[in-house]
Formats: C-alpha cells, sequence, structure tokens
C-alpha cells in the first residue's frame, strides 16, 4: 500500500475520519495514515485507543480537545515543523464538524504546513443519505444554543429558508429542541430524526414535527444517544419560483381538493410540491 504519511520532510496533518458508531466502519487509508504517522492528536485517547487496538495499531498519542486545543495546537505545530508527521481523529465521525479539530487546522494552514483530508464517515452525510429529501441543498446548524430563547431566534431565522436544515443535539435536550423546531417551522413540516446512527441501537424515523414528541416518548429508549435531525425546506420566501408556486396555489384551493391542488401547481410553477403541501396547509388553516 502507498505510504503517503512515511516520508520524511513531506510532514501533513492528516484529519481522519473515524467510525460513528460500528468500528468496521474505517477506511482502508484512515487505516494507513493511522499506523504510519508518528503521532495521533485525538479527542479523548481512550475512546481513539479502543478503535487502535482493534486494528493492532500502536501508534502514540497525545490530548486534543476543546479545552486544550490552542495550546495542542502549538505542540502539533512543532512536531509538524520538525517533519514529522500527526493524525487528527474525534471520538467519531470527522474531526472539525461540531467536534474539536478546526482551530488546529486554521493553526497550521496558516503557519504553511500541509493539511490532507481522509474522507469517511460523517453523522451529517450518513442521515441525509436515508432521510429522502428531494433536493441536495441543505443548511447545516451543527449544535444550536442550550438556551431556549436563542434556539428559538435561530429556528425562527431560518424557518423560511429554500433549504433542509439539518443539526445534532444531545439527549438531554431533544424533546425540548423537537418542540422549538414545531413551534418554529410548523406542526406539519416533515422532521427525518437519526439516533445512535451505525450503532447496534440504530433508528432513522420520519414524521410530521407536530408527531415528533410523540414519537420519543412513547419508548423511553427513543431518547438516549446521541441524534442528527433533518427537517424538509421551506418554501423560500425570497425564491421568485416559491412565490409564484404560492400564487398559483392559492388560485387553485378556491377551485380544487387540496392535494390536486398541490400537485397542479407544483407542475406548473416548478415549485417543491412538499413546500406547496405545507403552505396549502396553512391556507386551509387560515
Amino acid at each position: 500500500m502507498h505510504s503517503e504519511a512515511g516520508a520524511q520532510g513531506d510532514a501533513a496533518l492528516y484529519v481522519v475520519a473515524t467510525p460513528l458508531g460500528n468500528l468496521q466502519d474505517i477506511t482502508l487509508r484512515a487505516l494507513d495514515v493511522l499506523r504510519q504517522v508518528e503521532c495521533v492528536a485525538a479527542e479523548d485517547t481512550r475512546v481513539t485507543r479502543v478503535l487502535l487496538d482493534r486494528h493492532g495499531i500502536r501508534t502514540p498519542m497525545i490530548a486534543l480537545h476543546e479545552h486544550n486545543e490552542a495550546r495542542s495546537a502549538q505542540r502539533v505545530i512543532a512536531l509538524l515543523q520538525e517533519g514529522k508527521s500527526l493524525a487528527l481523529v474525534s471520538d467519531a465521525g470527522t474531526p472539525a464538524i461540531s467536534d474539536p479539530g478546526a482551530l488546529l487546522v486554521r493553526r497550521v494552514q496558516e503557519a504553511g504546513l500541509r493539511v490532507v483530508p481522509v474522507p469517511g464517515p460523517s453523522a451529517l452525510a450518513t442521515l441525509l443519505s436515508v432521510a429522502g429529501l428531494d433536493d441536495g441543498r441543505f443548511l447545516f446548524l451543527g449544535f444550536p444554543p442550550p438556551q431556549a430563547s436563542a434556539r428559538r431566534r435561530l429556528f425562527d431565522g431560518v424557518r423560511d429558508l429554500p433549504y433542509a436544515i439539518v443539526l445534532y443535539e444531545a439527549p438531554h435536550r431533544v424533546r425540548e429542541t423537537v418542540q422549538d423546531l414545531a413551534g418554529a417551522f410548523g406542526t406539519q413540516r416533515r422532521l427525518v430524526i437519526g439516533r445512535e446512527l451505525t450503532k447496534l441501537h440504530e433508528s432513522v424515523h420520519a414524521t410530521a414535527l407536530g408527531a415528533a414528541l410523540e414519537w420519543l416518548d412513547a419508548d423511553a429508549n427513543r431518547l438516549k444517544g446521541e441524534f442528527v435531525l433533518a427537517i424538509e425546506p421551506g418554501a423560500g420566501t425570497n425564491d421568485e419560483q416559491a412565490e409564484e408556486g404560492e400564487r398559483v396555489l392559492a388560485l387553485l384551493l378556491a377551485e380544487l381538493p387540496l392535494k390536486q391542488a398541490v400537485k397542479l401547481a407544483a407542475e406548473i410553477t416548478g415549485a417543491k410540491r412538499n413546500a406547496l403541501y405545507q403552505r396549502a396547509l396553512e391556507l386551509k388553516g387560515e
């Protein structure tokens, strides 16, 4: 196998994606890099040790987490300047995406040193691949603010954008976040809940926002684990096509049943059917 991390004088920081939960999701290239670098900078060395031991890798590790990232970045840069290559990993998934690493990557780049991505698992991409969204455009919010007022302001600011909204959430806040999403986006907007992705108790469930809390509360186990949430796109108030779709929809609703009006409005204007359906429900409610 090509020894991309082994040559002296060609030092680099390899940003290595690691499994979300299923250890078999590690790539061959990632294993090759983790074996060959001089050191692995890990979010939690205990978590990474399980992965390395599984594959018989004995590479030394240093800790790099949110509380010591700035300090550890200087150590990593010093090692790179000595001609050594290092790997950066988080506990799960791709580093620097709602995980430690972004500051380190920037500092290494500012020092004129190489940063090399080693792609692999990402909770964001994993959920989107099974979310059934009909448009590839999305806005990733990471973890929303823990404060309810700030979280609601955030959701109010993005509810009408013509993109799917994707976010992460912790188990102890997922109920409150789903409630706030329903308040901002409306109860009919489609939500896809990904929980414990790639792990033993993985679940992916699609539902209307208004029914999501009932689903979560139906089984105590559904409130455990790490969550990725995806909400279908809004109507897009600044999108001319969406505005024309709403105008035609309103005319058709006066003469036709809701589903037929939505279908024809989408065909006539090219606006998104899901967004038109949501708007039709709102118009009927009004």
